[in-house]
């Protein structure tokens, strides 16, 4: 394998409704420092994927209102920004960006990765898309990099696969999204299920023959325009697919159907960072359990909060247990933790209710 076929597509795109309010439209979540490290997670991901693949191998496909946020936190170049007119979920991005990697190298080996994800174990992270990058290669494999379940998670994606043989690669035989609790606990005792971590490997030409299998009428549209990419047309280009383009994950337009599907399953300290609550889990806490970012916040009789705030404002909180508290944006979020999932509603509802200002 050669490094300088390794390429990497970070997808920079989502708003990130469920940790409003601090993830808000204008400025989502994937650009903010959320765990107070220093580094925003889109600069994270950056950071790590540098270890695969050179810098200038690495694009970004985000909205066109997220260009100069990306140019001002990654150091990358106008041509590796690929900017979306509309959000039309994962199939679309990935896509256009495969077409604008063909431009450059058909023998492409592509890591395709959320820009807003936790990896703690970086080094088993280097190890394990290696692998899977060394397979790629040379076999004609879309791989899914899976998580070893720590627990009957029902908030994640699950895949099956068949447990025999020696290789670490396993052939993929179900996709499952989220479960509920009894099938999460079903799925976990009996070993043969991974967490759907949404990152991906495969080679630019395994990954366009599935397009042109599986999703012809997107595959065509991208296929008519091909000569404008990576020139002065593209941006008018992309205008005309997504124009037509109907809105498709990858994992239900390929992943789902496609005969040649492997997951690599791995312990890599992951967290997709989905949910107020997965943020609970990596900051510290105090003698109560309770997770406080913000420099003066006071809290009484109170347990198992998180709790985010300006670093100036003077917070008192007294008699909460399992609740998120956050303030940003001039906007304040008082929501039980077993509840955090109906953030994405209220964020609908105060859309319509009190319209874009505050979202």
């Amino acid at each position: 394998m050669k490094k300088e076929n390794n390429y990497c597509v970070i997808m920079a795109g989502g708003i990130g409704s469920r940790f409003w309010p601090m993830s808000r439209t204008v400025f989502p979540k994937q650009f903010i420092d959320i765990l107070g490290t220093g580094q925003t997670l889109i600069q994270q991901t950056f950071e790590r994927l540098l270890k695969l693949a050179p810098k200038e191998n690495i694009y970004i496909v985000t909205n066109d209102l997220y260009k100069d946020l990306v140019l001002e936190q990654l150091d990358v170049t106008e041509d590796q920004v690929l900017c979306e007119p509309s959000r039309r979920n994962t199939a679309p991005c990935i896509a256009y960006a495969n077409y604008k990697i063909g431009t450059k190298n058909p023998k492409a080996n592509i890591i395709v990765a959320p820009a807003d994800h936790l990896i703690l174990k970086e080094d088993k992270f280097v190890e394990v898309m290696t692998t899977a990058l060394n397979y790629t290669a040379t076999n004609n494999a879309l791989v899914t990099l899976g998580i070893k379940p720590r627990r009957p998670d029902t908030g994640y994606g699950y895949i099956q696969f068949d447990d025999s043989g020696d290789s670490e690669l396993k052939k993929v035989k179900t996709f499952t999204e989220k479960p509920d609790l009894l099938l999460a606990k079903q799925f976990l005792d009996s070993g043969d299920f991974s967490w759907n971590s949404g990152m991906f490997i495969w080679s630019l030409s395994s990954i366009n023959e599935s397009f042109e299998k599986l999703l012809p009428e997107m595959d065509a549209l991208f296929k008519e325009q091909k000569d404008a990419f990576a020139t002065e047309q593209e941006a008018q280009a992309i205008d005309s697919i997504y124009s037509e383009c109907k809105s498709v994950s990858i994992d239900y337009g390929i992943m789902e159907k496609a005969k040649n599907v492997f997951v690599l399953s791995a312990d890599i300290g992951w967290s997709d960072l989905g949910t107020w609550g997965s943020i609970y889990t990596h900051l510290n806490h105090d003698e109560n359990h309770n997770a406080i970012v913000g420099k003066n916040v006071m809290l009484y009789d109170s347990e198992d909060c998180i709790v985010s705030v300006p670093k100036n404002k003077l917070v008192v909180l007294q008699g909460l247990k399992d609740y998120i508290v956050v303030e940003s944006n001039d906007t304040l979020l008082v929501c039980k933790k077993e509840d955090e999932q109906k953030i994405k509603q209220f964020v609908t509802d105060i859309k319509i209710e009190k319209g874009d200002k505050f979202v």
